[in-house]
């Protein structure tokens, strides 16, 4: 998986292309652990994501629960078998997806 982000403000924008899995989910976890804490907001843009496992998922959920009292994290262009993988998990309904 390739990670790019970008600062906008006090938002955060994740672009990740490839697969959020076991093996990746690390990364973006490190990553993200090292940059949540000076940002308002995380938007993750998965048009290149093909696929997430449950490690990305729990990355995801992390994410979401350190930012709730801040201003939310937010996905967005998600392709079917990601929001498949997201409304049979339920995270559907915990997440904010556009």
């Amino acid at each position: 998986m390739t990670i790019n982000k970008n600062k906008n403000g006090d938002e955060l924008v994740y672009s990740l292309e490839g697969t959020l899995d076991t093996t990746t989910a690390p990364d973006l976890q490190k990553d993200l652990d090292e940059s949540m804490g000076d940002v308002r907001s995380i938007v993750f843009d998965f048009t290149d994501i093909t696929y997430i496992s449950s490690a990305g998922l729990r990355v995801l959920l992390h994410a979401h629960k350190f930012m709730n009292n801040k201003g939310g994290v937010k996905i967005i262009n998600i392709n079917d078998i990601v929001q498949e993988v997201f409304e049979v998990t339920g995270f559907i309904d915990i997440l904010n997806i556009e």
